[in-house]
């Protein structure tokens, strides 16, 4: 089983905020920064805007299983914190893997 790296203090998700830049779709937001290592490490925002705690967990383990099946993708060097915007909320696996894989690529190309 593949294993995601992910930030875990309020400090490290601050600062991919501040330092880091971002790329937009209608369901997701990713904020990305370079961390100088050899593995990337994420982040997963769900706001109470999303909906109950049953729903905005739901969508967090769609965006992790998502990353986890993608992992040869993230192929290093950045910091990402996905961030669920409201229309996540009604799709399946598959929309939600495809917005992220859109984005992902546009982080890699830049």
């Amino acid at each position: 089983m593949k294993v995601l790296t992910t930030l875990k203090k309020n400090m490290e998700y601050k600062q991919v905020y501040s330092r880091g830049k971002s790329f937009v779709d209608r369901y997701l937001v990713v904020y990305y920064l370079s961390n100088n290592l050899d593995f990337c490490r994420f982040g997963f925002t769900v706001s109470k805007k999303i909906g109950n705690a049953v729903t905005r967990n739901r969508v967090r383990r769609l965006l992790k299983e998502a990353c986890r099946l993608n992992n040869n993708v993230f192929t290093g060097g950045f910091d990402l914190v996905l961030v669920a915007r409201r229309g996540i909320v009604d799709l399946d696996y598959r929309r939600v893997e495809e917005s992220l894989l859109k984005l992902i690529k546009k982080v890699y190309k830049r």
